[in-house]
């Protein structure tokens, strides 16, 4: 699916593990259901990002984070 959208080989680890950080966050906050199906706007915000040149996973998940609450409206509660 990533490899479809135009990313590199090399980012497609990045990306799957910025997900993987971010959603794992975002599930336990209740900010996104608690299943298996891949939140796609999630995913969209961290293929903008990597390819605006943010390569570090824990970087990329938090401001994707960031991003995809302040469009929700939603804040953190832990």
């Amino acid at each position: 699916m990533l490899v479809e959208r135009g990313l590199q080989a090399m980012n497609v680890e990045v990306v799957s593990e910025a997900y993987a950080i971010a959603a794992n966050y975002l599930r336990r906050s209740g900010a996104i259901p608690d299943t298996l199906v891949t939140n796609e706007r999630l995913l969209e915000i961290i293929v903008k990002m990597i390819q605006h040149d943010e390569p570090n996973k824990i970087r990329l998940a938090n401001k994707a984070i960031a991003k995809f609450q302040a469009q929700s409206g939603t804040r953190a509660v832990a």
